[in-house]
């Protein structure tokens, strides 16, 4: 049977690039970083450089400071549900399922991505890994996409986790990622969603540098890459009319810093959000 592939399958170099910089921060595995990954931040590292001095943030920096507060989130999840399972869609070269499966035996954690990619993180598993799982190889935006919860117990808590991946796809899309997440996990004792997004940049003082940034990106990525949300509330309400009942935004400042918000909807300026979304 051909497996179904949508016409929103081509998100390319960036899963080379955020793999190698995982791997320069020493959260990786060498086998997770890749030659491609290497020369592109080679190639870029000058204008990261520039931009944590002007800007106050760059690709890497955001790339730490989610990842960070992901893997935070998903640690208390298995503090509160021991049996948990983990389903990481887009996973590209990410380190965080091998960590995982490493530090917490006893969770079930699977990971999922397009045919190529799925393939090459197979690949590279098997050379780190005993009797790792296969990567699960499914095209979001299809169907076949709620074959990926039939591989795990309703019975036990799920969380989908995604990095990096929601501001590659224009609203209605990323609406239908959402709904797809909720209805596909609606059977679930539990469902949360982990993930982080790019708000747009309005509280930064070159928040056109960044906007061009990501119209380059965009063309570069061949995908719909932009920046959809404002403020927090704008991001809940979203989630809201996909299907979740909780969502909460978390705000490097907030996680890091310890900021206490007064107005919880205030953009604090930070390049990056997370957001934690569950069923119940």
């Amino acid at each position: 049977m051909t497996q179904q592939l949508s016409k929103h399958r081509h998100i390319s170099f960036t899963a080379h690039y955020t793999g190698y910089i995982w791997y320069q921060m020493g959260i990786s595995h060498p086998s997770l970083a890749t030659a491609k990954g290497k020369t592109l931040a080679a190639l870029v590292h000058p204008i990261e450089s520039w931009a944590e001095k002007y800007v106050g943030g760059s690709m890497r920096t955001t790339l730490k400071q989610r990842h960070t507060m992901l893997d935070a989130h998903l640690e208390q999840l298995i503090r509160q549900h021991p049996d948990l399972q983990v389903l990481e869609i887009a996973c590209g070269l990410s380190p965080r399922g091998w960590w995982f499966r490493q530090h917490y035996p006893d969770i079930v954690y699977r990971e999922l991505d397009l045919p190529d990619m799925a393939a090459t993180k197979q690949a590279a598993l098997q050379q780190i890994e005993e009797n790792v799982e296969d990567v699960l190889s499914v095209d979001l935006f299809t169907e076949a996409f709620a074959d990926a919860f039939a591989v795990f117990d309703s019975k036990r808590p799920l969380v989908i986790i995604s990095e990096g991946l929601i501001n590659y796809f224009d609203k209605p899309l990323l609406h239908q990622l959402i709904q797809s997440i909720a209805t596909y996990g609606k059977d679930f004792i539990e469902l949360h969603y982990l993930t982080d997004l790019y708000p747009e940049p309005t509280q930064n003082k070159l928040a056109t540098i960044i906007w061009n940034s990501s119209r380059l990106l965009k063309w570069m990525s061949r995908s719909a890459f932009s920046f959809h949300f404002q403020t927090p509330s704008e991001v809940e309400q979203f989630f809201y009319e996909a299907g979740f009942k909780q969502v909460t935004v978390l705000q490097p400042k907030q996680f890091f810093e310890q900021k206490i918000l007064e107005n919880k909807q205030q953009h604090l300026g930070d390049l990056v959000w997370t957001i934690q979304a569950s069923n119940n």
